[in-house]
């Protein structure tokens, strides 16, 4: 059965979020295309994301037979979980909005779990190789000014997924802060564009 993951990287709803509105634009429409699809949903806000701090760090590097705390333990395990999540997935959605030209601290978190030296590439003789061929991934963000998928945030998006040999690729609305009277009109372009995406995924 093929699986998609759905990876909720904005703190508020649909309510206030125009990433939001198209990522659930998307999930309604792809399960309407695809509908004995298994879909899987990771909010990258729940608290669940460990992030790569000293604890985490060290008890990477700690060595086979270190004494780690429960605490690292416990960190070291939901890291692997996170990552054989994302490596059972046939298809992966985004959805974040772009803060200070780059995505939330959480979202970049979960990206960690996924950009892993022997699961999802490899070191060669002749550099980095993706492992992770043939994933669908695509990327839904929301910007208030127009960047053109120049922006911090896209470029590191599209170069991780890259990097990992993934199918990446991004559908943004942007401009809605810039020219507000322009919003709703932006945010249709855009639910339009995420439910036509959703049929091929």
């Amino acid at each position: 059965m093929t699986k998609l993951l759905v990876v909720k990287g904005h703190p508020l709803t649909a309510d206030y979020s125009m990433s939001l509105k198209g990522l659930d634009a998307f999930v309604a429409a792809y399960k309407a295309a695809h509908p004995t699809d298994e879909i899987e949903v990771l909010d990258v806000f729940d608290g669940t994301i460990p992030s790569l701090n000293t604890e985490l760090v060290s008890a990477m590097f700690a060595g086979e037979g270190a004494q780690l705390t429960a605490s690292q333990q416990e960190k070291l395990a939901r890291f692997g979980e996170l990552t054989e999540q994302f490596l059972a997935a046939d298809k992966v959605v985004i959805a974040n909005p772009m803060y200070n030209l780059m995505i939330p601290a959480e979202l970049k978190s979960w990206v960690d779990t996924v950009n892993v030296a022997g699961k999802t590439f490899k070191y060669t003789a002749e550099g980095p190789v993706g492992l992770a061929g043939g994933k669908k991934v695509l990327h839904l963000q929301a910007n208030g000014g127009v960047y053109g998928a120049q922006d911090p945030a896209t470029v590191y998006m599209s170069a991780i997924f890259n990097f990992i040999g993934a199918d990446f690729k991004q559908i943004a609305v942007e401009g809605h802060a810039y020219d507000p009277d322009k919003a709703d009109a932006l945010l249709a372009e855009f639910i339009a564009k995420v439910e036509a995406a959703a049929q091929t995924f």
